[in-house]
């Protein structure tokens, strides 16, 4: 019997699948030169549960397993892998959560923004420079030492202990 492709791909495909044949793409240059980065863009999601949204969750929880497993497989060998966990960003995937939320609560988007930015501590949003600078950051040959982590750009919303 053959599986039914849906259209378009769910979480897993995009968020878990991708990051996959991304990495599978690019490691072995990074292995063979001795040095690389492997930057995966996890989410807080993959750090704990939300409601509304749990088969992103799964996907992002596979892609911070991946990262942490990766990692140690290549640590020896040049390259490091880490993943960058951002919290609520202002983007697209926000304005989907919000017209998500306004469907299944009831609540206004307005409300609902309101109530994905006082997740932050900040009480704001993650601005998408902020993420970017973060991977930047890790890309950098001064990150050596920083390896198999998942770090969350959150406004301190996620803390791990």
């Amino acid at each position: 019997m053959a599986r039914r492709q849906s259209w378009p791909p769910g979480p897993a495909a995009v968020n878990l699948t991708g990051t996959y044949h991304c990495t599978q793409a690019a490691l072995p240059g990074m292995l063979a030169a001795g040095w690389g980065r492997v930057i995966n863009v996890a989410s807080t999601a993959g750090l704990v549960g939300y409601p509304y949204v749990s088969a992103y969750c799964a996907a992002k929880h596979g892609v911070v397993g991946l990262t942490r497993a990766l990692a140690l497989e290549v640590a020896r060998k040049g390259v490091t892998v880490n993943a960058v966990c951002p919290g609520f960003t202002d983007t697209d995937i926000v304005r989907g959560a919000v017209d998500n939320i306004v469907q299944k609560t009831g609540r206004t988007a307005d409300q609902a923004r309101a109530e994905l930015a006082a997740r932050n501590p900040q009480g704001r949003l993650v601005q998408p420079a902020e993420v970017a600078d973060t991977v930047a950051w890790l890309a950098l040959p001064a990150s050596t030492s920083i390896n198999g982590q998942c770090i969350a750009v959150d406004g301190g919303e996620v803390m791990a202990g």
